[in-house]
């Protein structure tokens, strides 16, 4: 089991310093990084929703198709 600890404290210890080192050395300041980020964000829920609506449709009109006899 320390061996999972261990991993688990190393990925733990990388994401902290890459964070640190990604907001030290990014060219843009924290407000425009942060409505970039929001930006990113909607645009990939939006794109999401998008993809779950169109499946969404494909999947009753195969299910109206398997009805009919």
């Amino acid at each position: 089991m320390s061996k999972f600890w261990s991993f688990t404290a190393g990925a733990l210890s990388g994401a902290l310093v890459g964070g640190v080192a990604t907001l030290l050395f990014t060219p843009k300041s924290g407000e425009d990084l942060i409505a970039d980020a929001e930006a990113r964000w909607n645009a990939a829920v939006d794109e999401a929703n998008r993809a779950k609506e169109e499946k969404q449709r494909e999947l009753e009109m195969e299910f109206q198709a398997a009805k009919r006899p």
